[in-house]
């Protein structure tokens, strides 16, 4: 039984580790990350749905699943996080505070937009404030 907690201990402390590692790398776990990492997340999973349950996905002829354009989204979703990795350490590199969260904006922006967008698929009306602020968030983008 020791072992298997000294075990579980040694999991958990190299979790935290690479965890921390990959934290520090994209520029800290803060709120712009988080959002960016659950945006994508929530943009993927509805567009499975407006395609397996709504069959209305603009990636396929037929609206329906289409196991090509889930992969090329997740793909997609790894560049966006590998260019935010970029940004970071150019903000490293140049010794300032901005080009990663600028990058980010950009991409919660772009998340945003594309989560209304599958709201749009489905069928959903998208609240006024919702619009008001992807508006103010294309407005710090362009700062």
């Amino acid at each position: 039984m020791i072992h298997l907690t000294e075990t579980k201990a040694a999991i958990m402390a190299g979790a935290g580790v690479i965890g921390g590692m990959i934290s520090q790398a994209f520029g800290g776990w803060d709120a712009a990350l988080i959002t960016l990492l659950i945006f994508m997340a929530i943009d993927y999973a509805s567009g499975l749905v407006v395609a397996g349950v709504f069959h209305s996905s603009d990636k396929s002829e037929t609206g329906a699943l289409n196991s090509a354009a889930c992969w090329q989204g997740l793909l997609k979703k790894g560049m966006t996080l590998i260019i935010v990795l970029v940004a970071a350490r150019l903000d490293i590199v140049l010794g300032t505070a901005f080009v990663r969260d600028a990058v980010v904006i950009a991409y919660v922006v772009n998340e945003t937009i594309s989560i209304i967008e599958n709201a749009g698929l489905m069928g959903l009306p998208v609240p006024d404030v919702i619009m008001q602020a992807i508006k103010q968030l294309q407005g710090k983008e362009q700062k």
